[in-house]
């Protein structure tokens, strides 16, 4: 069945399910026995077919990466002849270039070949950035680092939301931080330049990426036989792991040697100023309470805001209304580009996202996602396992990325808490 087809399926079983809610609320009353079952059953159908949908946009999205991958490599082959030819009397600049493109096609090659066992342990102490002693690691070509970065922005949604910087190695990004808003313009005269204003400061808050490592392991016949190239076996594995790990972090991590998560109150992040409970019970969100969200925040934040939830709150979401209007909160998405929603909002599903309802916890969020700074290290290294497996006739990879993330400013979120 084609993506657009299981969005059309989909929508019939939201108006299926609406039908039956209807009529419970139009007599006031909850569903029988049987209305329950067949509701529940109905739900099951909305959440297989919305998985659906994932796994084949996802399908899609990842023949487009390879395609492009292959062109990319077609290039290079491109490359490495349009190098042989190269007269000797070219131009000096041009030889250059392509004395680099060779050697970083050759370290490129050294490093797969490493990935796949085939170098000895001489050849691969010549790559090690450091002393067999500290643990050999390799250090990944820069193109590996960009394509497993590219993966993560595709695994981890806030990724593709949040604004993100790279440094060239593990240094501090200092974030000014906006506290204040200045104070109105003054009306004066050609030659005044107005109040000095003094209501506006900056708050300086630094952006250190912290080490993550993560192992895979891969069999030793699937490395020799795979039609995948290897780095890109190893990046497909690397990204799944340090993907969730990531998730995590920019959720609910502490700020101490990792992440600074939105769902963590923190004078540096998020305080507990953005929280908002009006309306909700101690184990239920209202309706009620995800109007006064929306509205907590300035108009200037909310154009580019988007909802998180856990699949469970996005299930009682789903059989809210608009107080008034009978209309229902939330909104199927119609199509690959036009998403579900949430009092006009885009509603972005997590497993991370927290789901226990209980006095005081967090359950949703609100926020403009282009106030998350995510700043990662061009610096990645792979260590290669020959040994350990090799009863189980496997291959190991330790990978160590660097990163950090943190919300810079607090009045881009509120936080949908439970009363």
């Amino acid at each position: 069945m084609k993506i657009q087809e299981l969005y059309d399926s989909r929508v019939t079983v939201v108006e299926e399910q609406k039908a039956l809610n209807d009529l419970a609320l139009a007599e006031k009353r909850d569903f029988t026995p049987e209305e329950q079952e067949k509701y529940d059953k109905m739900d099951a159908n909305f959440v297989r077919i919305t998985d659906e949908i994932k796994t084949a946009e996802a399908a899609e999205k990842r023949q487009l990466e390879r395609t492009a991958e292959i062109e990319k490599r077609e290039g290079l082959l491109k490359s490495h002849k349009a190098v042989a030819k190269t007269p000797p009397d070219g131009d000096t600049r041009d030889k250059k270039d392509n004395k680099d493109e060779t050697r970083k096609a050759e370290y490129r090659d050294a490093f797969n070949a490493v990935l796949r066992n085939e170098m000895s342990m001489g050849e691969i102490r010549a790559l090690q950035a450091d002393s067999a002693v500290a643990g050999g690691f390799l250090v990944a070509p820069e193109d590996f680092i960009a394509s497993l970065i590219k993966s993560l922005d595709n695994r981890v949604f806030i990724r593709g939301l949040a604004t993100k910087y790279t440094v060239a190695k593990a240094e501090s990004l200092g974030v000014p931080v906006l506290d204040n808003d200045p104070d109105d313009f003054d009306w004066t005269s050609e030659i005044k330049t107005g109040s000095e204003d003094s209501s506006m400061n900056f708050e300086k808050r630094d952006l250190f990426p912290h080490p993550l490592a993560k192992r895979i392991k891969i069999s030793e016949k699937l490395v020799r036989v795979s039609l995948i190239p290897i780095d890109a076996l190893v990046r497909e594995r690397l990204s799944y792991k340090l993907g969730v790990t990531q998730e995590k972090a920019f959720f609910t991590g502490n700020g101490a040697n990792k992440p600074l998560g939105i769902f963590t109150a923190s004078a540096s992040g998020i305080s507990t100023d953005r929280d908002v409970s009006d309306g909700n019970t101690v184990s239920a969100i209202t309706a009620d309470n995800l109007i006064n969200v929306k509205y907590s925040m300035e108009s200037q934040y909310r154009m580019g805001c988007q909802w998180i939830f856990h699949r469970d709150l996005i299930k009682m979401i789903r059989k809210l209304k608009v107080p008034g209007t009978g209309d229902y909160i939330w909104k199927p998405g119609i199509s690959a580009d036009k998403s579900d929603t949430i009092l006009d909002f885009p509603v972005n599903e997590s497993e991370y996202a927290p789901n226990t309802l209980s006095t005081g916890k967090y359950v949703g969020i609100l926020g403009d996602f282009s106030w998350y700074w995510i700043v990662d290290a061009l610096s990645m290294q792979v260590k290669v396992l020959n040994e350990l497996y090799a009863e189980t006739a496997q291959i190991g990879y330790i990978g160590r990325l660097e990163t950090d993330g943190m919300p810079v400013h607090e009045k881009a979120f509120a936080r949908v808490t439970l009363a």
